[in-house]
């Protein structure tokens, strides 16, 4: 579908060796005049366990990845978003990961990021659905670097209205003390969230939202970006392939019941 192969969706390195991923589609970005969005998704205990399970081995190997996803920017204009979910896993519990770890291996990360001159660093903090209270963010996004970052990201892979999402970006922005921005993920929002069991997995009737862009008219709003790629799959759930691989059938879905 035209609908979505057209928009700039953001590009996840993925497991090995993300330095030449990085810098091959930040130069291509650079080359059109445009700003890549790129996901560091390879925190150890990724997931917990879920559909994406996995990640790095150890602190060491995530460090090293780290290093190589740093160097691959260069000097580029980019957008990063840190880790999807890893923070509001460990709020709402991660059996088998070690927080101070963890948050020591976010702030790791947004500080090496963020050490690149012209990108700009997002720490995922979950959806308006997943921690309602903002208050409970706080101390486990500052642990995680959010004072040296950008600002945060919300509903990456989700499906809250980019009304509810700003409502609770504005909590959490007043909750960390004000003046934090915030981007969201609009790229399956379009219907808004699904009401039934497994609500976040390849669920049904939803439809692609507003494209990317930094026209928001909302100061503290920075962008909606189409973080998670749409068109592929949350997991095995609803007949679904593996999670990550294109599944055509829920893209073209998506892009049917899409507002143009």
């Amino acid at each position: 579908s035209t609908a979505t192969a057209t928009r700039a969706q953001a590009v996840w390195p993925g497991e090995g060796a993300p330095g030449a991923v990085v810098l091959a589609h930040a130069q291509a970005a650079a080359m059109t005049g445009h700003t890549p969005v790129f996901v560091a998704y390879f925190i150890p205990h990724r997931d917990c366990a879920a559909y994406s399970k996995g990640g790095a081995r150890d602190a060491a190997h995530y460090r090293r990845w780290i290093e190589e996803f740093a160097s691959g920017l260069g000097t580029s204009d980019a957008y990063v978003i840190v880790e999807p979910d890893a923070v509001a896993h460990m709020v709402a519990g991660c059996p088998g990961a070690d927080a101070a770890e963890r948050y020591e291996l976010l702030a790791h990360a947004v500080r090496r990021l963020k050490s690149r001159p012209h990108t700009k660093v997002y720490l995922d903090a979950g959806n308006a659905g997943w921690i309602p209270e903002a208050q409970r963010l706080v101390a486990p996004l500052r642990s995680a670097g959010i004072d040296e970052a950008d600002g945060f990201a919300l509903n990456v892979s989700n499906f809250h209205t980019n009304e509810v999402s700003a409502e609770y970006g504005h909590r959490v922005a007043a909750a960390l003390g004000g003046g934090k921005h915030f981007v969201v993920d609009s790229s399956r929002n379009g219907n808004g969230p699904y009401t039934g069991t497994e609500a976040w997995c390849n669920p049904p009737d939803r439809a692609l939202g507003t494209p990317p862009t930094t026209a928001t008219g909302d100061p503290a709003l920075d962008a909606y970006l189409w973080i998670k790629r749409p068109g592929e799959s949350d997991g095995t759930c609803r007949g679904g392939p593996q999670a990550g691989q294109w599944w055509p059938e829920y893209a073209l879905g998506l892009a049917r019941r899409a507002r143009s």
